[in-house]
Order: structure tokens, then sequence, then C-alpha cells
């Protein structure tokens, strides 16, 4: 069942979701086999109302990977902009570090994402962290030669 649940996450189909989350409410607090949380493999689809839902229906934010990363740092590696603006209006720890010391800033550096870099700060998000090779976001901004990234660090 949790993997046709999971199936139906990938997929969007909101419908079908809400259903089986109705009818086991335990599906909130399982992994499928990489270690990822619903809330954690909707985010990473953009899946948007499967998102909310989540939310709602009391998903952990913060719940982590097997890798260590949240929701809020995979949105932040993929870009979807909407999605990290809910994840931290819900609260989701913007400092939060990975098994490499990554954080969502560090993501939003290391792929481009200035608008996401510029909410994360806007919320708190901590410019000093270093990850285990002792990079800031500052410094994985620079590595990609992104001058508007590095002037958003730099202020």
């Amino acid at each position: 069942m949790n993997e046709f649940f999971f199936n139906e996450i990938r997929n969007g189909n909101f419908t079908e979701v809400n259903a089986m989350l109705k009818q086991n409410p335990v599906l909130l607090h399982s992994k499928d086999q990489r270690g990822s949380s619903p809330l954690i493999l909707a985010t990473y689809y953009d899946q948007l109302e499967i998102v909310e839902l989540l939310l709602n229906s009391g998903a952990k934010i913060d719940m982590k990977d097997a890798s260590g990363n949240t929701a809020l740092m995979g949105v932040c590696f993929k870009g979807y902009e909407d999605i990290a603006k809910i994840l931290i209006d819900k609260g989701a720890n913007v400092n939060e570090q990975n098994s490499m010391g990554a954080t969502a800033l560090i993501y939003a550096a290391t792929f481009n994402r200035a608008n996401i870099a510029k909410l994360l700060l806007e919320h708190g998000a901590d410019k000093t962290i270093k990850d285990v090779r002792g990079k800031t976001a500052l410094e994985h901004a620079e590595m990609q030669a992104v001058p508007s990234l590095i002037a958003l660090f730099k202020d």
C-alpha cells in the first residue's frame, strides 16, 4: 500500500492521496524505499496541492530523507519558489543541515536560485554556516560564478 501511496503522490493524484490518508493516517509519517517522507516526495515532484494537504494533515515539516535532506532543501535544489514560500511560512527550519552540512541556502547558492536565496535570507537563513567541506553559501556562489548571488551574500 505504501508504494501505491507514494506513486499517487509522484503522479499528483490529490483525490487518491487524500482518500488514502483519511483511510490510513499513519501513511503521513511513512517513508519510501529511499527514505523520503510523503512531504519530501510531494515537494520534490512539485505537487503544490498535495504539499498543502500533507502540511494541513500534520506532516512533520523538517523530517529528513536518508541523506538528511528536508523538503525545504529539496525545493531549493529544484527551484520551486512557491513551495519554498509555503514551507517557510509553515515554519520550516531554514538553517537545518543535511549529512554533508549543506543548508537550504547552500543549495540555493549551488543551483543558482537567487529568488529562493533572497527569501531564505529574509527569513533568517544564516549565511555563515559551512558544509563539511568548509564552504559557505557565498563560497558556493563564487564557485558557480553567479554575480547576483555573490552580491546577495555579501550584503
